[in-house]
């Protein structure tokens, strides 16, 4: 009785493991569900989205993956900017936004730098020899703490170790607090500086453009203690000259841009900076008519302009040109500077040759103010190269110095012999090549802006053949 039901048991068990379960794609409700969702009909807004952003980003990999197979090794150097308006424009600008105002944040203000100067003072120690203000390293993390404490984490960042062994020590492995004091407000005031600029770097690819370095001067002008009783008038045209000065020196190839790091590492931002200085109390007249970003100084170079344009078109020819700094340049220094920098297509209202903006005139007073620089040898060099082949032979300094020689005649000085001028500027130069001067050469030999002064300018050559006469007379007064 038993194991006859038991038998039957076993058997509908083993019928039952017998039959196979059908898979769930071929049943009829889950081919018609995924039918359903797959057109999505039945699916609500958000799914939908989700549907389409997974269509849409599934398609850019399939293009990506299939250029690159396409381009097989080579790698991807350039990156299509998004359009002005996308939604990936828009992400960038909101992405950038977030990251400067995050940066901004963690900057020290003006009333936290009062304050570490005073926990500063007042956590040091009077050198006994110097009268100097000192810590060590365990004031500087006393002095640390304190500062955490009065103004929050955002200072710990400067009291780091290394940041202590920037600096000198003495013998009792101390440091002074002012060179401290001061790399502190250097690296907050650049830091600012970085952060202002990439704001106004609209695409965001590290450069400024030219109205875009006029719009960050612009911003400046009210917080610079010498500029802020300039004339509305004259701000665009202010902006435009101190613009100027930073793509001579910061984009050398002329491409129409200079890289914010260039700009934020270079002396011209520590010369424009300067300006924060009361006039009245703290620069004298000489010192604001050399920084080029003084109002003196750019009021100067627009009248220096509107006096060589004898005939008020806006720009200069070879003749207005050659009256620049009293007619002491040479004329072939003038052909050449119109040759190399002046635009085809410049020409006057008469239409008789080629004429100079005020854009490239910026550049002949920056290259001649600034002949000591790299910057400015590179400008003149072209104008001496007479033949464009990259370097200079004895016959080129030949030609170029006959004209200086002919002024200096004009001007009521001795007989000069053209042939020991030349083996004099071969004894200052020292090329490597002994047949042939390289602008490589000029540069190596730090004399270069000297050389090129003597090729170009009678009064150049003039201050070089009194050199010690000069130089006496400025020890003169003081010895005094």
């Amino acid at each position: 009785m038993y194991s006859g039901s038991s038998d039957g048991e076993g058997h509908d068990a083993s019928s039952v493991a017998s039959r196979k379960i059908p898979p769930a794609s071929s049943m009829l409700w889950v081919r018609n569900l995924r039918r359903y969702i797959g057109s999505g009909a039945g699916l609500g807004s958000e799914a939908l989205m989700e549907l389409e952003t997974k269509r849409i980003l599934l398609d850019i990999f399939k293009e990506k993956q299939q250029k690159s197979a396409e381009a097989g090794t080579i790698p991807s150097f350039y990156k299509k900017k998004p359009e002005d308006g996308s939604i990936s424009h828009r992400v960038q600008r909101l992405a950038k936004y977030r990251f400067l105002k995050k940066q901004s944040d963690l900057l020290l203000n003006a009333d936290d730098l009062d304050a570490m100067w005073v926990c500063l003072r007042e956590n040091c120690v009077i050198d006994d020899v110097t009268g100097a203000e000192k810590m060590n390293y365990e004031d500087f993390c006393h002095i640390a703490s304190v500062c955490t404490e009065q103004i929050g984490p955002k200072c710990r960042r400067f009291f780091s170790p290394s940041n202590f062994m920037k600096f000198e020590k003495d013998e009792s492995g101390r440091i002074a607090i002012l060179p401290f004091y001061l790399y502190v407000m250097r690296t907050v005031s650049l830091t600012q500086a970085r952060i202002d600029m990439s704001e106004l770097d609209e695409d965001s690819d590290g450069f400024l453009q030219p109205h875009e370095m006029e719009a960050y001067i612009r911003g400046l002008i009210p917080n610079l203690a010498q500029l802020r009783d300039m004339l509305g008038t004259f701000v665009q045209m202010y902006c435009r000259i101190a613009a100027h000065k930073f793509f001579f020196f910061c984009d050398p190839n002329r491409r129409g841009k200079a890289c914010i790091k260039k700009v934020l590492l270079s002396n011209c931002l520590q010369e424009l900076m300067e300006l924060h200085q009361e006039s009245e109390e703290e620069v004298t007249d000489t010192e604001q008519a050399e920084n080029w970003f003084s109002l003196t100084s750019a009021h100067r170079t627009v009248d220096m302009f509107l006096a060589l344009d004898k005939d008020n078109n806006g720009t200069l020819s070879k003749q207005e040109l050659r009256e620049y700094a009293d007619g002491t340049l040479t004329d072939i220094f003038i052909e050449r500077a119109f040759d190399e920098y002046v635009r085809r297509g410049k020409t006057g209202s008469s239409g008789n040759g080629r004429e100079m903006d005020f854009e490239s005139f910026l550049d002949f007073v920056l290259a001649l103010e600034n002949k000591d620089t790299p910057e400015g040898i590179t400008y003149l060099f072209r104008c001496l190269d007479l033949h464009g082949r990259g370097f200079l032979t004895t016959a080129d300094i030949h030609t170029l110095f006959r004209d200086v020689h002919q002024k200096w005649i004009e001007g009521g000085n001795y007989e000069l012999c053209i042939e020991d001028v030349r083996d004099e500027i071969w004894d200052m130069v020292k090329p490597a090549d002994p047949l042939r001067i390289t602008l490589s050469d000029l540069l190596s030999c730090k004399q270069g802006g000297t050389v090129a002064s003597m090729l170009i300018d009678v009064r150049g050559f003039w201050a070089h053949d009194n050199r010690e006469n000069l130089l006496q007379e400025e020890e003169e007064p003081e010895e005094e």
